[in-house]
């Protein structure tokens, strides 16, 4: 490390966020992810920014799941493009090695960003550091000078607890390798190493200062959303003439102002790395603008004339050439269906785009013609077109205007340039405000969709071009994109819906839930290989729903589908299994036949097999069959046993809940009180202290009485009695002391209360004590002694001690073991004492006659009267 970079870590100031250990996490995915192999890795080697359609859009879901993420909300461009960088550099973690960190020193992070080592220490490492999107540790040498930073980009740790390798940031070494050399090439700052070969500076790594960090971040983000024809996919929807769609698009993906995002676009096309060009139609007039990354382009060999940009930021006006045809006709190569937005189809944008020259005129109403009606769908969106190559007159008015998806002569951009260039016909529909977060809609119609046009004049809600906000569903419906955008509003909620389902279906079956996403997206994936591509499906909602989403179970197992365990990812056994048995079936039917057989020949022996096993499969559909009504028979036998058990558990639940109303309405059986449930809580408190004062008495008289003399264990009890009562008695005092005058008359029965638990907790506080004394007192019993002699004198005759007895080592362990027989003693007398005593105590309580009703009437007469009995007597 030089002096430069160990003074910058001094300047820096790091903080340290106790990031010592970070876990790794495993790597769990079902199928293959697109990681460059093989040919694709030798052209990935030759030139970074050649990535495929899988790795691009995989790249491309990780920064902006990184982006996203709440901690980088609302921060500036330098500190996303940080996080961006340090993420790129991160250590995946591959077994042992990767740890999520990154290593970097300051002066080192300003050339990635292209601003200064004071701007980076001040305004965007303590930025990410208080928004917690970055966790800091200070790296020292042996000397203990700090030589740079191990660096921890939270998104990436939170994705790795939360969603492991299913979450989009959650990529693989090689896949961080890609994304590092693909940045590298965009805004890298360059390298000279003495043993190794120079790694050349990036495209933009000469362009420092005021909205650097901007420019670079903007030129990733485009080039992920670029196909290989070098086109950057723009959006859809209405957008302001005065930036343009090129800058809407790049305000959405910066999450900018479109005028922003067109001075960046400026900045990039001076800069040499985007060209922007508005494609001629066949009419000889200027088309819809459009921006080429001319990087992307070079690098899959698509430039192969100059492309002229467009002059100036603001939008062009063209007026109809001189030698254009009485109408507009459409080019020759207008055939493809293209979809715009960010996440659209690969060529989507090769088939071209379609739209009215701002300064083209509109024609005159033309008289409605009834002819054949096609399935509509918006196309160039201006009059003349529906009239073809000839110059005719148009079958219907709409007939050119809204192709259907399909036909020849369908425009390859399907969004409607009406919410674009200008009302059609003279109608002036309200202007539209560009949407930068959620999406674009034209005038008239509902957030996330425009109105399309259908036969007879009628119109018809499209459905949102982008995939739905929640993070399972877009994961879920990556691959199918494309067919997402071509469905109206109404297939696309119950594609959302029955997504949701097959979510909540895979997670009771998943061990971990947080997977279901992505294995959804996997299967959808494997569908549309085996269809050929999206362009292969003629019905995107009926795809969707009754193939896409549904799972094929090769065997009996629940978990299966097409011979891939769901909780797995690997080959279903069970298929194995009944692979396996088929075939030993089949041998074994073969070998019977040909053992009373023999003579057979090849034709008659294969006639034979084949009914043979027709007559096994009828055998075992019969058998199926039957164990299937069984299964049946059970189930309903089940079903009924649950009602039985609910019926039964609602009916005790019901029949308790009369008993405890019952006893609830009970009067207190001590002092009367009504609807006490049987015992009032000052009563219980009452028992409760009589039966402890009872248990300390006899407590004491374990040592202090004879336990045959029945007087002399009274008496000890007596006076434990009166010591607790004294006890009582004092606390009494000292509560109504602390007593307002009056309170305790406000509410009787809840005084009464207060003094029952006083007295309860005095009792159960001494009882303790009075158990400790005895323990004591039983200790230095003749019993207790000889125990605990017996006890040292086994411990000095142990093997380890028989060479040295008396030593202290013998002493101390045979004085302990001697200490604990004797509490071992003291416990079991006390145990073996109070049971004595205690069946005494009842068997004298069982001959004491039960006092005549005469005492107990007086007794019962000097209570007070609560208010329900005064009620009743005086009635």
């Amino acid at each position: 490390m030089s002096g430069v970079a160990a003074s910058t870590a001094t300047r820096a100031e790091f903080v340290d966020n106790s990031v010592d250990e970070v876990p790794a996490f495993p790597q769990q995915r079902r199928g293959s992810r697109s990681v460059p192999t093989g040919s694709a890795a030798e052209k990935c080697s030759e030139d970074p920014l050649r990535l495929g359609r899988g790795m691009r859009l995989q790249l491309l879901a990780a920064i902006r799941a990184l982006l996203a993420d709440e901690s980088l909300v609302g921060l500036g461009d330098a500190a996303r493009l940080a996080a961006v960088v340090l993420y790129a550099k991160s250590r995946a973690p591959e077994g042992r090695k990767g740890d999520l960190q990154s290593y970097i020193w300051g002066a080192e992070l300003g050339r990635w960003l292209g601003m200064s080592e004071s701007t980076v220490h001040h305004d965007v490492l303590p930025v990410l550091r208080s928004s917690d999107a970055l966790h800091t540790r200070v790296v020292t040498n042996d000397e203990g000078h700090p030589v740079g930073l191990d660096c921890l980009v939270m998104p990436l740790w939170r994705a790795h607890q939360a969603g492991g390798a299913v979450h989009p940031l959650a990529l693989n070494k090689a896949e961080l390798a890609v994304l590092l050399r693909l940045i590298e090439a965009l805004f890298g700052p360059g390298w000279a190493p003495e043993d190794k070969e120079p790694t050349p500076p990036g495209l933009l790594a000469g362009r420092t200062g005021k909205g650097a960090a901007t420019d670079r971040l903007g030129l990733l983000l485009m080039v992920l959303n670029t196909q290989a024809s070098g086109w950057l996919q723009l959006c859809g929807g209405s957008v302001r003439k005065k930036e343009g769609r090129g800058a809407a698009t790049l305000s959405r993906l910066l999450g900018c102002s479109p005028s922003g995002a067109r001075k960046v676009l400026a900045r990039l096309t001076e800069a040499g790395v985007v060209a922007r060009q508005r494609r001629a139609i066949a009419t000889r007039m200027n088309g819809r603008g459009r921006v080429m990354l001319l990087p992307v382009a070079r690098a899959y060999g698509r430039v192969l004339a100059p492309v002229e940009p467009v002059s100036g930021s603001g939008p062009v006006f063209s007026q109809r050439p001189d030698g254009a045809v009485g109408v507009l006709a459409p080019g020759q190569d207008a055939g493809a269906l293209g979809i715009s937005g960010v996440c659209g189809a690969e060529a989507a944008m090769e088939a071209g785009n379609w739209e009215r020259p701002d300064g083209a005129e509109f024609h005159a109403d033309h008289a409605s013609v009834v002819t054949s009606v096609f399935s509509p769908r918006l196309s160039g969106g201006f009059s003349g077109e529906g009239r073809g190559g000839e110059g005719r007159r148009p079958e219907r008015v709409c007939v050119r205007e809204d192709q259907a998806v399909g036909d020849e002569d369908a425009s390859a951009e399907p969004a409607s340039p009406v919410a674009e260039v200008g009302p059609l016909r003279g109608a002036k529909p309200g202007k539209s405000a560009v949407d930068e977060q959620g999406g674009q809609r034209a005038a008239g119609t509902k957030a996330g969709g425009w109105l399309k046009a259908v036969a007879g004049g009628k119109t018809r809600q499209q459905g949102r071009v982008d995939l739905p906000e929640d993070l399972d569903l877009r994961v879920a419906l990556g691959p199918v994109a494309w067919l997402w955008a071509g469905l109206n509003r109404w297939q696309q909620d119950q594609v959302a819906k029955a997504v949701n389902a097959e979510l909540e279906r895979l997670k009771d079956l998943l061990m971990q839930p947080e997977g279901a996403p992505r294995l959804l997206a996997d299967r959808l994936t494997d569908r549309l290989e085996e269809t050929g591509g999206e362009a292969r499906v003629s019905s995107p909602f009926g795809w969707i729903t009754r193939r896409g989403l549904v799972q094929r179970p090769a065997c009996s197992d629940v978990r299966c589908d097409d011979g891939i365990r769901l909780d797995t990812g690997g080959d279903c056994a069970n298929c194995g299994n009944v692979i396996h048995i088929r075939r030993a079936r089949r041998v074994r039917i073969a070998a019977d036949i040909d053992r009373e057989l023999p003579g057979l020949g090849v034709a008659e022996r294969r006639q034979v097999l084949e009914e043979r096993l027709r007559e096994h499969a009828a055998v075992e559909a019969e058998d199926f069959t039957w164990r299937r009504e069984q299964a049946r028979a059970e189930q309903v036998r089940r079903d009924e046993a649950r009602a039985a058990a609910r019926e039964r558990g609602e009916r005790e639940r019901q029949e308790a809940a009369a008993a405890d109303a019952e006893r609830q309405a009970l009067a207190c059986e001590d002092c009367g009180q009504q609807r006490s449930a049987g015992l009032c809580e000052a009563c219980g408190y009452r028992r409760r202290t009589e039966a402890a004062i009872a248990e300390a008495g006899l407590v004491a008289a374990t040592w202090a009485a004879d336990l045959d003399d029945a007087a002399d264990v009274a008496a000890v009890a007596a006076h434990v009695r009166a010591t607790l009562e004294a006890d009582i008695e004092t606390t009494h005092q000292q509560f109504l002391e602390l007593m307002e005058p009056g309170e305790l008359e406000a509410n009787p029965i809840a005084a009464a209360s207060v003094l029952a638990f006083n007295a309860l907790q005095v009792v159960q506080q001494a009882l303790p004590e009075y158990r400790s004394s005895a323990l004591g007192r039983l200790g230095g019993t003749p019993e207790a002694d000889a125990e605990a002699r017996r006890a040292y004198k086994t411990e000095q005759n142990r093997r380890w001690f028989r060479a040295n007895p008396n030593g202290a080592d013998a002493v101390a362990a045979a004085t302990k073991a001697a200490d604990a027989a004797r509490e071992r003693t003291a416990e079991y007398l006390l145990a073996t004492r109070l049971e004595q005593l205690r069946k005494r105590t009842v068997a004298r309580t069982e001959t004491v006659a039960p006092a005549p009703w005469s005492a107990r009437l007086t007794e019962l007469a000097t209570r007070p009267l609560d208010g329900d009995q005064a009620g009743a007597a005086i009635a």
